[in-house]
């Protein structure tokens, strides 16, 4: 049986293979999923992104499964505790910026109906379909990604540089750059 062509980034780790084949740019328009991404790729700033799939789960459980009502409304008791809880990144910058965040996240809720409506309207609400033949043609950021890296920022938001926003475009199918040989590349394209 002949092994599925996937993106080169994935290849050799059983967590970043199954993240890649069912999760990585598969067209995300549920409020509560865009949130979980944009506060895990927050804590990913300056980490690899495989050691925060792997705390994902200790994430969720500390994060009260990413539901940013209850993040926005966290106390300085709960921040402690986050800063003490050996299953996540502990840094109390980026945990800090995941409350301020989800104050935010609710204001453009209030201003746009939803903030996915607020995201999707940066690319028309129809995914980027790219087509790179290499991983080493795929950029780490774009003039798109730092227009919305600065919106949010005039919005209040934190640690949202264009790098972040780049991959969390990525990661919640706003483009696809799944290399054109990937078997997920034509998979992706078809959700668009």
């Amino acid at each position: 049986m002949r092994e599925k062509k996937r993106c080169q980034w994935c290849v050799g780790d059983p967590i970043y293979e199954a993240y890649h084949d069912m999760e990585w740019g598969v067209p995300l328009q549920e409020d509560q999923s865009l949130f979980e991404f944009l506060t895990l790729e927050t804590f990913q700033a300056g980490l690899s992104w495989i050691t925060i799939l792997r705390k994902r789960e200790n994430f969720r459980l500390a994060f009260d499964g990413f539901d940013y009502r209850q993040i926005a409304k966290y106390s300085e008791t709960k921040i402690q505790t986050l800063l003490h809880n050996a299953g996540i990144v502990r840094n109390s910058l980026k945990i800090r910026a995941a409350i301020n965040n989800a104050q935010h996240f609710q204001n453009i809720q209030e201003e746009f109906g939803s903030f996915s409506d607020y995201i999707w309207r940066f690319v028309a609400h129809q995914p980027i379909q790219n087509r790179y033949t290499h991983h080493s043609e795929i950029p780490s950021t774009t003039v798109l990604a730092k227009k919305i890296s600065l919106d949010l920022k005039k919005r209040g938001f934190r640690f949202v540089g264009p790098t972040v926003m780049y991959a969390h475009m990525q990661a919640t199918g706003m483009v696809n750059d799944h290399v054109v040989d990937c078997f997920r590349y034509k998979e992706i394209q078809k959700m668009a």
